[in-house]
């Protein structure tokens, strides 16, 4: 064998180790808080605080690479929960849509305990992470009740013109609001994913006069917290953040194409001024949302909608018990931006911020050599800090 091809093999093989991140080591997650006696009932509810997270040994150190799993393949072994669809038509002539999983067992606590979840941009109750974490949460006594975002479900028909967006948040006040009519007594816990943790905190923020006193506490997952701030890191390709950038549009420009029809109706792009083959040429969401949302959503300017959208916008206004999650490897959500939560988790009581070493944008994989375990560290320690907010408000 040429001296070349041996240096050829001996590169390709340390550019797999690098990228694999192999001789990276298993960590406790950092727990970031202020509150001394709410750490200390997260760690008693939470096991996984007091131990390593230890990701699929093989590829689980890769932050690429559990992102693109999620991504591409979602969950091992995942589970298909048996729910009740529930239609909503709302005052716009849209038809908004959720499913109830009931649980599976009584929750330890006793309570009638129901689990919000908001899936993240361009996901539903069908997104195999969701479903996976439904299956896990039913198991532990909870109910959950997952928003389909407007656009997201190719099955379910629009009834108007209208696709969800980054953060509009009527979507699930309605389906909260909804919900507790079926079940008045349940405590609710909020859990957003990515997308749909922004929505999750920025409605626990806006203080709705209708807005359930049933609604005790909220989780956010691997989201960015601020949109503005958020795009600029998204534009630069370190840590190939654009090139997830430009997968993000193109999945926003599908959900559009798969309701075309309605959305892009002639009477439509002449009404808010949309012009279809520019919104189709764009490749980054700040020229999709130039081009389509602001205009649809009534704004004057992105930077106009970027901060309308954001939760860090409404952070200050929350008053129920808070818990943040991320992982320091997220390809998609850079150091800088998480000050938010570690701010808000040093300066209230109540609140904490879980930060892994691993695990990726809403992968969390762990267990193995390469096949992971079905549920995942992200699965058990949600429902872990849920049980700790559960907990929380029974002793109050």
């Amino acid at each position: 064998m040429s001296p070349f091809i041996v240096a050829l093999i001996a590169f390709i093989l340390i550019l797999i180790f690098r990228m694999l991140n192999v001789a990276s080591q298993p960590q406790k997650p950092k727990l970031i808080y202020k509150d001394e006696k709410f750490a200390e009932l997260l760690r008693e509810m939470v096991p996984c605080l007091a131990e390593r997270y230890i990701p699929t040994r093989l590829w689980g150190f890769s932050g690429h690479v559990q992102t693109a799993l999620h991504s591409l393949i979602g969950r091992k072994k995942c589970p298909w929960p048996i729910g009740e669809r529930i239609p909503i038509a709302l005052a716009d002539g849209s038809t908004l849509t959720y499913d109830v999983y009931q649980p599976l067992d009584v929750h330890p606590s006793g309570e009638d305990v129901t689990l919000v979840l908001c899936p993240g941009i361009c996901n539903s109750s069908e997104s195999i992470y969701i479903r996976t974490f439904v299956h896990h949460a039913q198991r532990q006594g909870y109910r959950c009740s997952v928003l389909n975002h407007l656009g997201a479900l190719k099955s379910v028909r629009l009834t108007s013109h209208r696709i969800f967006s980054y953060g509009c948040t009527k979507d699930l006040h309605e389906m909260i609001k909804h919900m507790m009519d079926n079940y008045p007594h349940t405590k609710v816990v909020t859990v957003g994913f990515s997308m749909g943790a922004n929505l999750v905190i920025k409605y626990l923020g806006e203080k709705r006069a209708d807005t359930p006193s049933n609604i005790i506490g909220g989780i956010s997952i691997c989201q960015g917290y601020d949109a503005l701030s958020t795009m600029k890191h998204l534009l630069v390709w370190s840590n190939f953040r654009r090139f997830y950038l430009y997968v993000m549009t193109e999945n926003m420009k599908r959900v559009l194409m798969a309701h075309q029809q309605l959305v892009l109706h002639e009477e439509v792009k002449s009404r808010f001024k949309l012009c279809e083959r520019t919104i189709m040429s764009t490749s980054i969401l700040p020229e999709f949302d130039e081009a389509y949302t602001r205009k649809i959503m009534g704004f004057n300017s992105i930077e106009e909608l970027y901060k309308d959208s954001s939760c860090s916008s409404y952070l200050d206004n929350v008053s129920v018990p808070l818990v943040f999650i991320n992982a320091e490897d997220d390809p998609l959500i850079p150091q800088p931006l998480l000050k938010w939560p570690h701010n808000y988790a040093q300066q209230n009581e109540k609140s904490a911020f879980i930060l892994s070493a691993h695990g990726g944008h809403l992968g969390f994989y762990e267990g193995g050599l390469i096949l992971p375990n079905p549920v995942t560290w992200l699965d058990r320690t949600a429902v872990g800090v849920a049980d700790g907010i559960i907990r929380l408000s029974q002793s109050k």
